[in-house]
């Protein structure tokens, strides 16, 4: 039998049953006749100094999720549970307001787009120094100190700082905004398609770059994307999602190596592999049908009008996220009798090698 999922007793982040579901609304006075399902009953844990990656296509809900967690949106429901570090724990979703402005201190993001995250009127200085200020921590001369150390520890040059973000390239304003991410020493830092935007050579500097980090800070990452080989080559851990909801997690190499899920064999399948002579090429996996829609989602697996193994039971009953084994968390009814194709190779070694 499958046993129960369970949170880790030692995890920093517990992300429970979370929903985000957003109104649809119709007329002048905007009555609501519906509602989008973008989070639906997510839950996940991550360990102080792990990265979790969150993957998925776009439209999947895991920038949702990410921002559920900061609190730049009020979830629906569900529990984000923060440990502190005398080992009380607070649930993120129960506080407003003033509440939450220790916790934004122990938690911050790394935006997708590192212009549109930046305020174009404000000097370097001033974007990296806001959280410093606005809590109360660094003041003129100290301030300036403090962001020079941190500019200098993303690999920017101190002068920088009284420069504007027009100024900088695209890897050079994703550090701007790495910096801005450390600057009150948090303890979870949730990367949302960090690198998606940025030249692949690029890419590569930045995630080295996290991971010395990382290491150097003792920080815990949540790291979103939708790049299969990114996620491979930082993850520890790799959770996917599929129309707000979870359908599988476990540790990277066993689940790229031996995926028990039908839609991550699908996605695997659809990553390009540097092979010239076409040896380790496999046929890819084309779902049919249209990905399912969040607003009017099916009954039963979200995925079974587009899945060759579903039976009867798969559009009838949802399958809950369960342990099959070695904490490899799957969404599935028959994801034990299932034989899935993964990968024989590395497909990280294509950032790896990049640097």
């Amino acid at each position: 039998m499958p046993e129960p999922l369970v949170a880790s007793s030692d995890a920093l982040l517990t992300v429970s049953n979370l929903k985000m579901y957003f109104p649809i609304t119709r007329g002048f006075i905007g009555r609501q006749i519906g509602v989008v399902k973008a989070v639906d009953d997510v839950s996940f844990w991550i360990r102080p100094r792990e990265t979790l990656g969150l993957v998925g296509e776009s439209g999947c809900g895991k920038t949702t999720v990410g921002r559920c967690i900061v609190r730049a949106y009020t979830p629906t429901g569900g529990e984000i549970l923060l440990r502190q570090d005398n080992g009380t724990v607070a649930d993120l979703t129960k506080l407003k307001g003033g509440q939450l402005k220790p916790y934004y201190r122990q938690v911050r993001m790394i935006f997708q787009d590192p212009y549109s995250s930046l305020n174009p009127r404000m000097t370097v200085l001033r974007i990296v120094g806001a959280p410093l200020s606005v809590n109360g921590i660094a003041r003129g001369r100290e301030l300036e100190d403090r962001v020079a150390a941190l500019l200098k520890r993303v690999g920017l040059r101190p002068e920088y700082m009284r420069r504007y973000p027009h100024a900088f390239s695209g890897g050079q304003r994703q550090r701007i905004g790495i910096a801005r991410a450390l600057a009150l020493n948090p303890r979870l830092v949730i990367a949302d398609e960090a690198i998606s935007a940025l030249d692949v050579s690029v890419q590569a500097q930045i995630l080295n770059l996290l991971q010395d980090l990382q290491h150097e800070f003792d920080l815990t990452y949540l790291f979103i994307s939708h790049d299969l080989s990114v996620v491979e080559y930082i993850a520890d851990r790799v959770a996917v999602m599929y129309v707000g909801r979870l359908v599988e997690l476990a540790p990277t190499r066993e689940l790229y190596q031996a995926p028990r899920h039908p839609y991550r064999e699908a996605l695997l399948s659809a990553v390009p592999k540097p092979d010239p002579l076409r040896r380790e090429r496999g046929k890819r996996i084309i779902l049919k049908g249209d990905v399912a829609d969040p607003a009017h989602p099916p009954s039963g697996c979200y995925l079974h009008p587009r899945c060759a193994y579903a039976k009867d039971i798969c559009a009838s009953e949802t399958p809950p996220l369960r342990d099959i084994g070695g904490g490899h968390l799957v969404s599935c009814h028959f994801a034990e009798g299932l034989s899935l194709r993964g990968t024989s190779g590395s497909l990280g070694k294509q950032t790896q090698t990049a640097t």
